[in-house]
């Protein structure tokens, strides 16, 4: 009697341990209803073409090892292996762009790569790896990781090593093209544990989200030139907006040990007054004068949670993410806030080492 009641009450506490993996993030299942394919292909509705990047795949990796959600990280990798890898992570970069070519045809619809859905691909690999103990996902990841090194890193005169933001197009003879929001602090860290060029590497990022801000406003895009460094005041106006929203959220994902996080954080306060005294984020500011225009969407406001180090500030955004959540056609703002509120909602950190803390035992919450 005593064996059967062991026997149940096992079978009841692993049900339990069920219920709870697959409940566990609410924002997590309903982005999956509404944007991951059967097949685990992310779709973002706002392209007639129905289109899948690489950037999609990487977050839902990301979403997926956060959430202790195997099944749906096995789905989304083999997508991405099998479609945008020509079969195999280890031996190609993820083409960034899928979707539909024409009635008939669904495919890739340009085969460069995106260094930021690379690493971000490579260490949620690495990281599965490690936490649940898949030798599989350490060996993909650390050859993609190597391939990343041969085919999307350069080496700068007057900079050193520097992640293009894919392999072609954004290097010329003395002319080079970077995205600051493209490598992660966090993720540069972790990837100094593999030596050459990545220990390096997380320095001249750091001097690249540094000295690109005068005003203290991250660009989306900015050139460097040979001799002549940061082109800061370009013919055409530099814009910090949907690509740049990320960085002040990176920065502000940063373990508090991180040498880096202050002097991030410092660098980038005017986006945060900014943000506190209109109590919404500007959704474009000129990089060069600091001048501001327009609202940003909800996404935004998700990723000032982590950035914005003033309790009532902070809580002025929380409120506008639960009062304006994403829909079911706002892919961008949607991952923006599966970060931003995930973060805010303790379902993860960051190690000092880069690594990833998941809050696996969390009791279902709600959602919004």
């Amino acid at each position: 009697m005593n064996a059967l009641r062991g026997w149940t009450l096992t079978v009841l506490m692993v049900a339990a341990v069920n219920v709870q993996a697959a409940c566990s993030w609410p924002a997590w299942t309903q982005f999956k209803k509404d944007y991951i394919s059967q097949q685990g292909r992310v779709i973002d509705p706002s392209d007639a073409r129905k289109i899948t990047t690489s950037e999609g795949q990487s977050y839902a990796m990301f979403f997926a090892l956060a959430a202790n959600d195997r099944p749906a990280f096995d789905q989304l990798l083999d997508w991405t292996q099998n479609n945008l890898a020509q079969g195999s992570l280890q031996e190609h970069l993820p083409a960034w762009l899928w979707g539909q070519k024409d009635p008939k045809t669904w495919s890739v619809l340009d085969a460069n790569s995106a260094s930021d859905a690379d690493v971000w691909i490579v260490w949620s690999l690495l990281e599965a790896g490690r936490l649940w103990k898949a030798p599989r996902y350490t060996d993909i990841g650390t050859a993609l990781l190597k391939r990343i090194a041969r085919e999307e890193v350069v080496t700068v005169p007057g900079l050193g090593s520097m992640l293009l933001p894919g392999k072609v197009g954004f290097a010329e003879t003395a002319s080079w093209r970077f995205n600051p929001s493209y490598l992660p602090p966090q993720l540069a860290q972790y990837f100094t544990r593999f030596g050459a060029p990545w220990t390096t590497l997380r320095e001249t990022n750091f001097r690249l989200l540094l000295e690109t801000a005068p005003k203290g406003f991250s660009p989306d895009w900015v050139r460097y030139e040979k001799n002549k460094g940061w082109q800061l005041k370009p013919e055409k106006t530099l814009v910090s907006s949907y690509d740049a929203i990320r960085v002040y959220m990176w920065a502000g994902m940063l373990h508090d040990g991180d040498p880096q996080k202050a002097r991030l954080l410092a660098r980038f306060k005017p986006m945060a007054t900014l943000t506190t005294k209109n109590g919404i984020p500007p959704e474009k500011v000129d990089v060069a004068s600091g001048k501001a225009q327009g609202n940003g969407p909800v996404g935004f406001s998700a990723a000032m949670l982590p950035f914005l180090q003033n309790r009532d500030a902070t809580a002025v955004q929380r409120q506008r993410v639960t009062d304006n959540f994403p829909g079911s056609d706002a892919y961008y703002s949607y991952v923006l806030t599966l970060f931003g509120q995930g973060w805010d909602q303790h379902r993860f950190r960051f190690t000092l080492r880069g690594e990833l803390l998941p809050d696996w035992g969390q009791e279902c919450a709600s959602s919004h």
